[in-house]
């Protein structure tokens, strides 16, 4: 037991509180829920979780403590995903002042890495089941009890026993208000004491409301309140709307928790090798590059780097899309993030912190997660009058029914302020795009920002870019052209042996060649000389020691002092003593998915172009490859704003795929932008969406889950809107009994969230897209 007088004990609680908020006070620790700003220096930009908001209301009151702070910069809070993206000045506040804002708003702001907000976040869920069970067992016991007035007729119940069984489902109520109703009267306590509106609020009221005219029944059945008692039409409201308050909260931590699966992957702590030849366990944010770490199977690597010991296989399908383990051996990267699978592996740290992909990524999602769609803004907007007007409505409601019935002019009353409760409204659009933001992620395709899903789904024009999008940044053999009386696996088995020795792309690619077709035969290579962007010269024998060696060159046709066959196509040539003995035609490697990528689009009203740097000959012959009519080539980055400028101009919305450092102007100037993950720096920064994988038929699925998107966000908006103006009409009629009102709001939020989660779950299984 504390020694300190009970009065004591807020004030020992706030001093906690407050020191708490003062260690991230330091700068060090600034890194792990905060990130320098590049284009304000000085400036942080903090992402935090937002524990005790409900509603659309809460986030605009936490908005407004916050933008009062001097220092803040720029504030967004999402109703959606409870969390708030906060940019401040260094120089002028602290993170623990402006967290203090928050707190004296009446809610708790915490570092979105926070490692314990997982466990607290199913604590939370533990108590609000609790509390519908126990809210689930009182109303089956009151409504047991209320049952035999509804069916009793007249004379068939004594006032004794009437009185009795009012008593019971008096006691019965009590754990339901003083347990059950606990955070409702918590937080609209909260909001008389800042002045403020929340959903809570109008739901508090109803439930006391109908608590106080009841217990008056019991108390004086003689009074003017003692006709009727509505223990059960409380309880049974009570039960409704916790049931779909936590199956609401159980459907919205499905997205919350995906977030902070990824962001939870790092390890806390890894095992560091040191210069005595052991290993010490170390807290990852203190790895450096060029530190060497062993990582265990089943724990997730802690930075970017290069295996130096062990073979593995890797789980990388939350970073990069790709579904199936991987395999990684020494001389392979590994990214942080990703998990290893089967064996124990020492790797070598050569990025760290916000240099690594992982970070990058997290860094994303935060940001998609804490972003709002204009339509979510246009309901958060809307939803402080709105409750207002609720408020105003009950008022008048039950001062219009006072004069004939005042218990039932309550019961109106409560009827009004608890079926208008706009929770349907402030999910309508968070729902909807946060879902469909994790299933694209879960694909490989993640969101920068929520508003592109508008724009996106009413694109009618895709521009790709060539190298890098429609292509890989590698070359293939395409076509082998050989002298009378050899083979093209002999010529291509020649040409591969003097290849190896260089690193030249094309060298590469014979190499790759080679190494997929059926060689029969095999050849070794002395005296290897390379003449540098020219080509390679060596004496070849075959391996098995038959045969004198031959010369053979392999480059250029002046470096093999032959005479190109005549087209347009990139070819390297090999000879011998005696001339031409073959010549190889490369083209670039067009993704396997890039014809079907086109022909979705195409089949779901897109124009496609194709718009590269390259030669116009080089660009036609890729687009004749994946199915596209329109082409332009030899075009610069100011060719391409002015042709994205033009389509813009004649009402076409454009979508850009590119991934170069020449895509940075038309990914900015499109109303929708995709960057591959191996995307440029400034590429990705432009793109609203980063396919980190390398599956380009992510791009059509995007554009089709954003229209299925919009018309879900179309759909509840519209059962919103239906809901209100069907129900408020009989509320104030008294036509909707106060359980009714209660199962038709909790009923409304959760239908909105689960009819958001359908993109999830057609995004699983292939469907809808």
């Amino acid at each position: 037991m504390s020694s300190l007088p009970a009065f004591d004990q807020p004030k020992l609680e706030i001093t906690k509180a407050d020191a708490a908020l003062a260690l991230l006070d330091d700068e060090q620790e600034w890194t792990a829920f905060s990130r320098p700003v590049a284009q304000q220096p000085g400036c942080w930009e903090s992402n935090v979780m937002i524990e005790g908001m409900h509603c659309a209301a809460c986030a605009l009151t936490i908005e407004d403590a916050l933008q009062k702070v001097p220092g803040v910069r720029n504030v967004e809070v999402s109703a959606g995903s409870h969390r708030a993206k906060v940019v401040w000045e260094s120089q002028a506040v602290s993170p623990s002042g402006w967290m203090q804002a928050v707190h004296q708003a009446g809610y708790r702001a915490l570092p979105a890495n926070d490692a314990f907000a997982r466990e607290r976040r199913l604590a939370g869920s533990r108590k609000a089941l609790w509390r519908m069970m126990v809210a689930g067992l009182c109303m089956m016991q009151v409504m047991m009890y209320a049952y035999p007035a509804y069916v009793a007729q007249p004379g068939d119940l004594t006032p004794e026993m009437e009185q009795l069984l009012r008593w019971a489902s008096w006691v019965l109520t009590l754990p339901v208000i003083l347990f059950s109703c606990g955070p409702f009267f918590s937080n609209a306590w909260q909001d008389v004491l800042h002045r403020r509106v929340s959903m809570d609020l109008p739901v508090a009221l109803g439930m006391l409301i109908t608590f106080l005219v009841s217990s008056a029944g019991t108390f004086d059945p003689a009074g003017i309140f003692g006709h009727e008692v509505f223990f059960d039409s409380l309880t049974m409201f009570v039960f409704f709307l916790l049931a779909g308050r936590w199956l609401e909260l159980r459907l919205r931590d499905r997205t919350a928790g995906a977030l902070e699966t990824l962001m939870n992957r790092l390890p806390d702590s890894v095992l560091r090798f040191k210069s005595d030849g052991q290993y010490e366990r170390v807290p990852v944010r203190r790895l450096q590059a060029g530190d060497v770490v062993r990582v265990l199977p089943g724990e997730a690597f802690p930075a970017d780097g290069v295996l130096l010991q062990g073979h593995t296989s890797v789980d990388e399908a939350l970073l990069t899309g790709e579904s199936r383990p991987l395999t990684r051996q020494v001389g392979d990267e590994v990214i942080s993030g990703s998990h290893n699978l089967s064996a124990m592996v020492q790797m070598r740290v050569d990025r760290v912190g916000e240099q690594t992909r992982f970070a990058q990524i997290v860094n994303l999602m935060e940001s998609a997660s804490t972003s709002k769609p204009a339509l979510a803004r246009l309901a958060d907007t809307i939803a402080k009058p709105f409750l207002i007007g609720v408020l105003v409505a009950a008022g008048l409601a039950c001062a219009y029914w006072w004069q004939s019935d005042p218990e039932r002019a309550l019961m109106v009353a409560v009827s009004v302020l608890i079926v208008t409760c706009p929770c349907a409204l402030s999910l309508a659009t968070p729902a909807a795009m946060l879902s469909a933001a994790g299933a694209l992620a879960r694909r490989g395709v993640l969101v920068r920002r929520l508003d592109a899903f508008e724009s996106l789904a009413a694109v009618d024009t895709v521009m790709f870019d060539k190298t890098g999008t429609l292509t890989r940044d590698a070359m293939v053999v395409n076509q082998i052209h050989v002298r009378q009386g050899m083979t093209q696996q002999q010529a291509l088995a020649q040409a591969a042996v003097l290849a190896q020795h260089s690193l030249h792309p094309l060298s590469r690619a014979l190499v790759a060649a080679a190494s997929q077709a059926d060689a029969t035969e095999h050849w070794l290579a002395t005296q290897v000389t390379e003449q540098a962007g020219q080509g390679v010269r060596a004496e070849v024998c075959a391996a098995h020691g038959a045969g004198a060696p031959v010369v053979l060159r392999l480059g250029s046709a002046t470096f093999c002092d032959v005479v190109p066959v005549n087209t347009k196509a990139l070819q390297v040539h090999l000879s011998d003593d005696a001339g031409w003995l073959a010549s190889f035609e490369f083209q670039e490697d067009i993704r396997q998915d890039a014809q079907a990528t086109v022909a979705a689009l195409q089949r779901a009203g897109i124009s496609v172009y194709l718009l590269s740097g390259d030669a116009s000959d080089a660009a036609l012959r890729v687009a004749e490859k994946v199915g596209i009519s329109e082409v332009r080539g030899n075009c610069s980055p100011q060719d391409k704003l002015d042709f994205l400028r033009e389509s813009q101009v004649q009402g076409h919305k454009v979508a850009v795929v590119g991934d170069g450092l020449n895509d940075g102007p038309v990914l900015a100037g499109a109303h929708v932008s995709f960057a591959f993950g191996q995307a440029v720096p400034l590429a990705q920064a432009q793109a609203d969406f980063l396919v980190s994988g390398g599956r380009l038929t992510n791009v059509a699925d995007a554009l089709l889950l954003s229209r299925r998107t919009l018309a879900i966000v179309r759909q509840n908006l519209s059962w919103a809107a239906l809901y209100n103006a069907v129900c408020v009409p009989l509320a104030v009629l008294g036509l909707l009994p106060a359980w009714l009102a209660g199962l038709g709001m909790a009923s409304s939020s959760l239908l909105v969230v689960i009819n958001a989660l359908r993109l999830s779950k057609d995004a699983q299984f292939g469907r809808g897209f």
